[in-house]
């Protein structure tokens, strides 16, 4: 890998570019899904390549090739200068970079137990085990899997620098849905859309015990197409788990991802309301709220080493007591504003796209009071968890979510379960309401696999570390059908 990747930055540079780095990413996804007692879908895809980024007359070029031999990695390093220079004929101004101390390291995944130790047919008999529980409950369809990834990369740049990181990922997930005149209702575990992934072993699955909740899962689901639909009104809102997770990630993670507030993102996902007068100064939240991007965390998603650009992974401050300090950066973005440098916030997905600005690990830091304390000082409110559906437009302000389940709340202990709960906002207002954080007994780093941006199209791997979160006066409904 290193010996590729220098090559294709001697070759950029020999061709005139005035910077080169090279990424050589070799990847193997596994994925086994189980519903209604047999085995869905079974996946085994491997992808590896190299790409090589340049500057060359002030604007960037890339190209990149599955191919690993010389000629055509020179050939790539080659395509991407010529890209490059004809792109400065489009450019304002000359791309600028911020400072990075050049990096020599490898590192190598730690897991406690690898997820290829695990036979697939033992994989597939605790999916089976738990597809039998769920339908013994009598919903109409039960839905398992299970994932794991294995990720090693080089990265050098005409800096000096050359690193090597590995990586595993593992991830789980149960789904079980009642149909009845109501129509259908759906259960998830540990969350919805894919359940719960970490940057870890077999033992995540160990942990998450998906055969102990497989039971329990169905019958809830099954429950809900007896319960009321949600009331609608104004009421104090509690978010848990993994719909906290998703709120922070719409409306907050996104709007804070620098390329999107300096327009490049524009086209695909939207633009932000944060423009860059704000940081510092606006008024994100209430005091309750701090916000942080940390790379460091072990076990996140979105925890690595060193960024795509090769700059070290970092805890920065985003939001802290309510005020807005901080951006998700890349060395570019962070120049064009007058940062010193970036956060290291810049990834790609796979060898063969360009690093864009991503999040991280973006975490509401813990509070003071417990989950059980808040409930009890909720006069009359709703808990909701697990995601349904969610909009929320192109600058990030205005947001409906629609949750699996809600508890209801009166006078401070929960009365009964409501189905279809949805709530709205405004992004400042809804966090500025937030008068409660739960405390680190329940915080835990969500993994969210499936993060949508740029074009074409790239997915990344981000966390959010949470535990409960109360809203003060929040409009609630019942959401309509998928």
């Amino acid at each position: 890998m290193e010996e590729l990747t220098r090559l294709a930055v001697e070759a950029a540079t020999s061709a005139g570019a005035s910077y080169a780095d090279a990424r050589v990413v070799d990847r193997r996804s596994e994925r086994v899904r189980v519903k209604n007692g047999a085995v869905e879908a079974l996946t085994d895809g491997r992808s590896r390549g190299l790409g090589v980024r340049v500057i060359a007359d002030g604007a960037w070029g890339f190209a990149g090739t599955a191919d690993p031999s010389p000629a055509a990695i020179r050939a790539a390093a080659r395509q991407a200068v010529d890209l490059a220079r004809a792109a400065a004929t489009t450019v304002a101004e000359p791309v600028r970079l911020t400072e990075v101390e050049p990096a020599v390291d490898s590192l190598s995944a730690s897991v406690q137990t690898d997820p290829d130790e695990i036979p697939l047919e033992d994989r597939i008999a605790l999916l089976m085990e738990c597809d039998r529980l769920m339908r013994a409950e009598g919903v109409q369809i039960a839905v398992g899997a299970i994932s794991a990834l294995h990720q090693a990369q080089h990265f050098a740049s005409s800096e000096g620098a050359s690193i090597y990181q590995a990586r595993v990922e593992t991830g789980g997930m149960l789904e079980a849905t009642c149909i009845a005149g109501c129509g259908a209702c759906r259960r998830s575990y540990p969350s919805s859309h894919g359940g719960q992934v970490m940057s870890c072993g077999w033992e995540l699955i160990e942990e998450i015990d998906l055969p102990a909740h497989a039971a329990p899962l169905a019958a809830e689901a099954r429950m809900l197409t007896e319960a009321p639909e949600c009331p609608s009104g104004t009421m104090d809102l509690i978010l848990a788990g993994g719909q906290l997770a998703l709120q922070l990630h719409e409306s907050c993670g996104h709007p804070i991802e620098l390329d999107r507030v300096l327009g490049t993102e524009a086209s695909y996902a939207g633009t932000s309301f944060l423009t860059p007068e704000k940081l510092g100064s606006f008024r994100y939240g209430s005091d309750r709220v701090n916000i942080t991007a940390d790379a460091t965390l072990p076990g996140g998603l979105g925890s690595f080493a060193y960024d795509d650009e090769g700059v070290p992974a970092q805890r920065s401050w985003i939001v802290r007591a309510g005020v807005f300090t901080g951006y998700l950066t890349s060395r570019e973005t962070a120049a064009r504003i007058g940062l010193d440098g970036s956060n290291g916030s810049m990834r790609a997905d796979g060898w063969a796209r360009l690093p864009l600005v991503r999040m991280t690990n973006v975490n509401l830091e813990p509070g003071e009071q417990s989950r059980e304390e808040i409930i009890a000082s909720t006069e009359r409110g709703i808990l909701m968890e697990d995601n349904l559906s969610w909009s929320i437009d192109d600058r990030r302000l205005n947001f409906q979510f629609g949750c699996e389940i809600g508890w209801l709340i009166e006078g401070g202990e929960i009365s009964g379960m409501v189905r279809r709960p949805s709530y709205t906002g405004i992004t400042p207002e809804f966090w500025g309401s937030c008068d409660a954080v739960a405390d680190g007994a329940t915080w835990r780093v969500w993994g969210v696999p499936n993060c949508g941006k740029g074009e074409p199209g790239q997915t990344a791997r981000v966390g959010h570390g949470v535990s409960a979160a109360r809203f003060r006066n929040v409009r609630v409904g019942v959401t309509s059908d998928e």
